[in-house]
């Protein structure tokens, strides 16, 4: 089962390329929107990020992150812990780039652009059946006094720590 739970986080992973980036700069937690790159093969999850701001700087001395993915319509949820490095990788760059990236550099050539990619340690997803299933599952065990079933909560090990 553990292999099919891993091919699941990737699965939702990859559904969700939104997601928030959450860093530690040694006294406060941050947390930004982000557009993961999900790397299933090299079992990575690659972001395209500026030199610039301070999440590399936070990465470079606390490489330990979280990622949350959300689809709160279809209730599919993936938090993951991971353990993250900043290259100045320039092929993967070009490799990573989409026309989207557009929005922050004019092309993969900026030199401010790097490579994030996190290694993945633990995840934790819950697969919801959706929110009208959800609810209609919920008003059935609050009149019958029961639990609802609202999907699969399963902890994952996605790696070495």
């Amino acid at each position: 089962m553990a292999d099919n739970e891993t091919d699941r986080v990737w699965e939702l992973m990859e559904k969700m390329p939104i997601c928030m980036l959450t860093t530690w700069d040694g006294n406060d937690l941050h947390s930004r929107p982000m557009d993961a790159r999900p790397g299933r093969k090299e079992n990575q999850i690659y972001f395209l990020t500026d030199v610039r701001q301070h999440k590399d700087d936070d990465i470079v001395r606390f490489p330990k992150l979280n990622i949350g993915f959300s689809d709160s319509g279809d209730q599919k949820f993936v938090s993951l812990s991971g353990r993250a490095e900043v290259s100045n990788d320039r092929a993967k760059i070009k490799e990573l780039w989409e026309p989207t990236a557009k929005a922050w550099w004019d092309s993969a050539d900026n030199p401010n652009i790097r490579v994030l990619k996190v290694t993945p340690v633990e995840a934790q997803y819950w697969d919801g059946p959706g929110r009208v299933v959800s609810m209609v599952k919920m008003m059935v065990a609050a009149a019958t006094g029961t639990k609802p079933d609202l999907g699969e909560n399963r902890k994952v090990t996605m790696g070495a720590r």
